[in-house]
């Protein structure tokens, strides 16, 4: 369905399959907030400082290993087509195929930018209802983040030695 040929007239764009995926985040971001407002725990002012580096350092990484990450190319899979290896380790570089819903699910999975919000609004979310398991869960994910800065930094200073 061309909702808006003049948009984009040489390359269909999956507008449809966008717009389901903004209602269904939207809807779900909806839901939270009024479930939570119903339980009676409400929204608080602020987030910690550090609490939002970590979760943010959790979001990077988690959206990285989901967009990008070679094992977890079986999760994409059924969206995307595999382009060939990345030039970053352990990464693979993918394209979103298919129409509609399928192509708008697969141009979603390869993006680790547009993933950020729906990993990070996941994690906020998490954080809200179980805070210390979800910053549990975010420094298994900021450790390995570390891990891929020193292994990165490791690699350069070999490369100039």
């Amino acid at each position: 369905m061309r909702w808006f040929p003049g948009y984009s007239p040489d390359k269909p764009v999956a507008m449809s399959g966008h717009a389901f995926l903004a209602t269904v985040y939207n809807g779900s971001v909806a839901a939270f907030v009024v479930a939570q407002r119903r339980s009676g725990r409400g929204l608080p002012e602020r987030v910690p400082p550090g609490d939002l580096v970590l979760l943010s350092i959790g979001t990077y990484k988690l959206c990285r290993l989901v967009a990008k990450d070679r094992v977890m190319s079986f999760a994409r899979a059924p969206f995307t087509r595999l382009q060939g290896e990345s030039d970053r380790p352990g990464e693979v570089s993918e394209e979103p195929r298919g129409e509609g819903l399928q192509h708008a699910i697969g141009e979603l999975l390869v993006c680790p930018y547009c993933l950020g919000q729906w990993i990070g609004t996941a994690f906020l979310i998490a954080y809200l209802r179980e805070p210390r398991v979800t910053r549990t869960v975010a420094t298994a994910f900021a450790i390995v983040a570390g891990s891929d800065l020193l292994q990165e930094t490791w690699v350069a200073v070999d490369k100039r030695a």
